[in-house]
């Protein structure tokens, strides 16, 4: 494994402070995203904010796929909460279960970007399918402090990619700040 092949294309805040306007105005058109710790902390269901992120997605153009290392069960409710297509128990880093999104969704690798919240298994496996990727910091509830051995090269990583020409900003700039 190389270093380049865990550095995102963007890094941002959450999903809410992707610029979706920007990627359809870079031919972005399909949307793969993970669940947990992505889209609501893990194990939870969709909540409200994010049934209408992607409701304003599907009424701009955007199709999406959720593509998860979870259960058939808990990644299809999920989907359906949001009414997106789905690929369970993908089993990232893997590539098939990008592949599997992309036939299902009609769509090919140049018009679609994966969003993520892990190196080593969402953002990895895009840069080795070919996909751009956009890390989202990973979603936490107050109180939790362990965040494993990963998140810690995650911090270095992101330390490279922030100084690095070659791969800062990939899609343009893409994201803004929480509040913003």
């Amino acid at each position: 494994m190389k270093l380049s092949q865990l550095i995102p294309y963007e890094y941002v805040d959450s999903v809410y402070c992707i610029d979706y306007e920007k990627l359809k105005e870079c031919g972005i058109d399909t949307l793969l995203f993970d669940i947990d710790n992505t889209l609501v902390h893990h194990g939870d269901d969709a909540d409200e904010r994010v049934i209408a992120l992607f409701d304003r997605l599907k009424k701009r153009g955007f199709k999406t796929a959720l593509v998860s290392d979870n259960s058939e069960q808990r990644v299809k409710g999920f989907a359906d909460s949001v009414g997106s297509k789905y690929v369970a128990s993908a089993r990232k880093p893997d590539t098939a279960g990008y592949e599997r999104a992309l036939e299902m969704l009609n769509s090919e690798k140049a018009k679609a970007v994966v969003i993520g919240d892990r190196m080593f298994t969402d953002i990895y496996a895009a840069n080795c399918f070919g996909v751009a990727s956009i890390l989202v910091h990973f979603i936490t509830v107050p109180g939790e402090k362990w965040l494993g051995f990963k998140r810690y090269i995650e911090k270095i990583v992101l330390v490279y990619y922030r100084h690095s020409k070659k791969h800062f900003q990939r899609l343009g700039g893409v994201g803004r700040r929480e509040n913003g």
